[in-house]
């Protein structure tokens, strides 16, 4: 009965929220697959970006070589206190990195040196944790790289070990930076020179390779929002737009293989997950192997921080929307729902 009436005041809240600030009702049926969708649109230009464009903006940095020869990519990225729109006219109090939730999607090569300069222009103590192989320095915790208002710091590290990871805040109160919008993709591609027994494989995730570019690749940044602060969230998103991929599906070549980032970084909830119609692909945990580490799934599950790449086809499907969503019904009605429309 009290998960009944949690569910209930904040889907409430939720619909009351949206309802109040455009004037209409917060859910519509949409004309396809019966789906209900929030009523309006999010002005992206007002919000400084747009979820589908970040399905495929990498930022592959500033590249010069070291001294010894070594491949660095330098990284500019600044914390910025702004205002975004999460639903239609649904606004909420942003903490993110260069201006957007999620941060830029960080792309590099195993191997490279990856350099980071971070400038805190916000009101708090911010930082910038990796994951992956790094020094006690280069951490991101409070007291370790932590940048006070107005100050900067430098993190650099090698990029290692290959896969799909993230970078977040790690200030206190943790839970307060993250679900504020503190948080990025970090994907390292890996290097097929270390990897002759899987080298089609590790060409095949190398950004800017011919077996790359035969690749539809998409990044999906789970995440949610608490409106009130109660902390229990009441928007749920793919990208941090609620419904979006369900409003404008993701557009899909039917000959062309799909590798899908996904990423869950939704706090308040033990878990987040994905599920695919009409279809199966196979997973590989935190992409850290050229192997799948599950075959033939339709469903995965990811607690906070987890990740990993998702890969399938529709070529032999024939064409039209296919729904993807997470498989938790409040989820996806409270914002985390998609289509691919394959043709």
């Amino acid at each position: 009965m009290n998960w009944f009436k949690s569910t209930l005041s904040r889907r409430a809240l939720f619909g009351s929220a949206v309802a109040a600030a455009a004037g209409t009702s917060v859910v519509a049926r949409a004309a396809h697959h019966g789906m209900m969708t929030t009523t309006g649109t999010v002005d992206n230009a007002l919000n400084g970006f747009d979820p589908h464009h970040m399905l495929t903006d990498w930022d592959t940095g500033v590249v010069s070589t070291r001294s010894d020869g070594r491949t660095v990519r330098q990284f500019e990225i600044a914390a910025i206190e702004r205002e975004i729109e999460i639903a239609p006219n649904l606004r909420f109090p942003a903490w993110t990195y260069n201006g957007r939730v999620p941060g830029p999607s960080l792309r590099v090569t195993e191997g490279d040196i990856v350099r980071v300069v971070f400038t805190n222009h916000g009101t708090h103590k911010h930082n910038m944790h990796f994951h992956g192989i790094h020094s006690p320095a280069m951490d991101g915790l409070p007291g370790v790289g932590d940048v006070a208002p107005g100050d900067s710091f430098v993190y650099e590290f090698e990029a290692q070990p290959y896969g799909c990871h993230l970078y977040h805040c790690h200030a206190h109160p943790l839970r307060r930076h993250v679900h504020k919008g503190l948080y990025g993709s970090f994907i390292v591609d890996p290097d097929p020179a270390r990897h002759p027994e899987h080298a089609d494989v590790a060409r095949s995730r190398l950004l800017g390779s011919d077996e790359n570019a035969e690749w539809q690749e998409f990044l999906m940044v789970m995440n949610g929002f608490d409106v009130n602060f109660d902390d229990e969230n009441e928007v749920y998103a793919v990208n941090s737009i609620a419904h979006a991929f369900a409003k404008q599906p993701i557009a899909v070549a039917r000959e062309r293989p799909v590798r899908i980032y996904l990423i869950n970084i939704t706090e308040f909830d033990p878990i987040n997950s994905f599920h695919l119609h009409a279809n199966f692909f196979n997973y590989f945990d935190h992409g850290t192997n050229l192997e799948p580490s599950s075959r033939t799934i339709d469903t995965v599950m990811q607690c906070q921080g987890q990740r990993g790449i998702l890969e399938f086809t529709f070529k032999d499907h024939e064409p039209g929307k296919y729904m993807f969503h997470a498989h938790q019904a409040e989820f996806a009605e409270q914002g985390w729902s998609g289509f691919f429309e394959v043709s």
